[in-house]
């Protein structure tokens, strides 16, 4: 594919300086003196040409990675005037209300970057605003490529990267939610240290280091800095470029149609025609961001004044990302064992032990569905949702527990504004976290095998007109036409291939083959996730021959 784009659309460069009568340019000049020593041309030739397909939800991923450089200039910006110590000092500033009050020297540092930092209010919240949508854009991209199947091979390590990033950016998001030292945040930090204080045998000792000594210490704004600006944000960028290289190196995914096949790519050409979209659609999210910004307060540290270890806000909720982890949290039962003078708390235990769990789920199912196919091909094309549906079944089960976990880590909000009951929202959440994942594997499963006993009508029958008929006998019926090529192409382009099986349990001399645990639950699983019961098969050509040239087909 890459080399027969470059064949058709390599032409960029016609001949050398030397084969032309006019003297070169210092343009020219310099362009040669740097290919000379770095061989930048047979760099460019080979990857400026490269062909991308052409899709809208192929720019989610454009959201994550402009968000993130929106986040890396404003978070610059933000450095400059940010004090990242907890030493405490008394506020006589611009902001009134709070003259005279004792507060850190990172709140006051923030405090006066929204006040009296010429645009700082305004970067404050756009570099907030695009934490949230990196998280989202990052999120939503994963959902892309998961329901698509295009984590597998050869992008198991791509899959892995940016299951990476999405992890570190919640760290990430932590920490930055952190710096401010204002109520609201001082709470989420309060509630980390919960977290970790229910680890058995070292919770403590992690607390005490974290912390400088006992919560909330004066070390821990000083810790997360240089982790909020340097650590995680490099780690992250190196992972961006690697995540992009590999993009490059497999080349893009596209989804079936015509011309399409694991070989080729239809689309257009890195550059110009693709570089100058990417330039254009970063100005528009920043422009959206900066709207967003300006006339969307998020985060007023002001009105929740400085952290105090005695005092928490009501209604305090975290980031959105956050809200899956303190859901589980908030409605877990209070169990908890005590044995030989120490206390283990499961109510907290358990759920800060579930959230990194359910993570890990997200990051090694390729792997696990690799396993259970046997598939060692490469695969370029994605699927269609509705025909791998259990696969989309078990992705809609996971963003439901998401949902009402995170209905559950807002009950306060929930029962506030709702006027319900918080404990009857607590224990919503807690029968729904069982029940709602089922339903929704359920109802999802079926409505993708209706999808596909719609296309094999499609297929066979083609497209309803809305024109009816009156057939010579009397009968009416409704006038169907017929498909064109390109979209019989898409309904019946997809695989349906055998599960895995163990086989026969005795050889032709009836001795008993050993069959391993491993190799059954094997089985089990493919015949669940691929077996007769998961699709509709396809029609047939003879089927569809059959019906088309006789008088079925109206």
């Amino acid at each position: 594919m890459d080399d027969a784009a470059r064949t058709v659309n390599g032409q960029a460069r016609v001949g050398s300086s030397a084969d032309r009568a006019e003297p070169p340019g210092n343009g020219e000049k310099l362009a040669d003196w740097a290919d000379s020593r770095l061989g930048l041309y047979s760099l460019a030739k080979a990857n400026m040409r490269k062909v991308f397909p052409d899709h809208w939800s192929f720019m989610l991923g454009e959201i994550c990675l402009y968000s993130f450089l929106i986040l890396i200039l404003t978070g610059i910006y933000l450095t400059l005037f940010f004090e990242p110590s907890g030493a405490e000092v008394v506020y006589h500033g611009t902001y009134e209300p709070l003259n005279g009050i004792v507060m850190t020297k990172a709140y006051e540092s923030t405090l006066h970057i929204s006040f009296d930092v010429r645009g700082g209010l305004l970067i404050r919240q756009i570099h907030h605003w695009a934490a949230l949508i990196f998280v989202a854009g990052m999120f939503v991209h994963m959902m892309r490529v998961f329901f698509t199947g295009a984590f597998r091979k050869p992008r198991e390590v791509n899959w892995l990267f940016g299951w990476t990033l999405l992890f570190l950016a919640i760290l990430t998001g932590l920490t930055g939610y952190s710096l401010p030292d204002d109520l609201l945040s001082g709470t989420g930090v309060r509630f980390a240290d919960g977290a970790i204080l229910s680890i058995p045998i070292v919770g403590s000792y992690i607390s005490m280091f974290l912390f400088g000594g006992e919560f909330p210490g004066h070390d821990i704004i000083s810790r997360f800095f240089p982790i909020h600006v340097l650590l995680l944000p490099g780690i992250m960028l190196g992972l961006v470029v690697a995540h992009l290289i590999l993009v490059f190196y497999h080349k893009h995914t596209q989804y079936p149609g015509p011309g399409r096949d694991q070989k080729s790519v239809i689309g257009m050409p890195f550059l110009p025609v693709y570089m100058a979209k990417a330039g254009g659609f970063f100005f528009l999210v920043f422009g959206v961001l900066a709207i967003i910004g300006g006339i969307a307060t998020i985060n007023p540290v002001w009105a929740f004044g400085p952290y105090r270890p005695d005092l928490v806000t009501t209604g305090a909720q975290p980031d959105w990302y956050l809200g899956f982890s303190e859901g589980l949290i908030r409605v877990m039962p209070g169990w908890e064992i005590n044995a030989w003078g120490h206390t283990l708390e499961l109510g907290v235990f358990i759920p800060f032990s579930l959230f990194p769990l359910f993570l890990l789920a997200i990051g090694v199912y390729p792997f696990i569905e690799a396993w259970i196919t046997g598939d060692k091909r490469e695969h370029h094309i994605l699927d269609r949702p509705r025909n791998t549906p259990v696969r989309t079944a078990l992705g809609v089960a996971w963003l439901s527990i998401y949902a009402v976990l995170l209905i559950g880590g807002g009950n306060d909000v929930v029962a506030t504004h709702l006027h319900l009951s918080i404990n009857s929202i607590t224990w919503f959440v807690r029968i729904s976290v069982f029940v709602v994942p089922v339903l929704a594997f359920v109802i999802t499963k079926r409505i993708c095998l209706g999808l596909q006993r719609r296309d094999r009508d499609k297929v066979l029958h083609g497209r309803e007109t809305g024109l009816i008929k009156m057939l010579p006998h009397g009968e009416y019926v409704e006038v169907h036409e017929p498909l064109n090529q390109e979209s019989l192409f898409v309904l019946t382009q997809h695989e349906q291939r055998p599960p895995y099986e163990i086989g026969p349990l005795e050889d032709a001399n009836g001795v008993r083959r050993k069959v391993t645990v491993t190799q059954r639950v094997r089985a089990s699983l493919a015949k669940g996730m691929f077996g007769p019961d998961t699709h509709i098969p396809k029609p047939t050509e003879q089927e569809y021959r059959e019906i088309t040239s006789g008088d079925h087909h109206h």
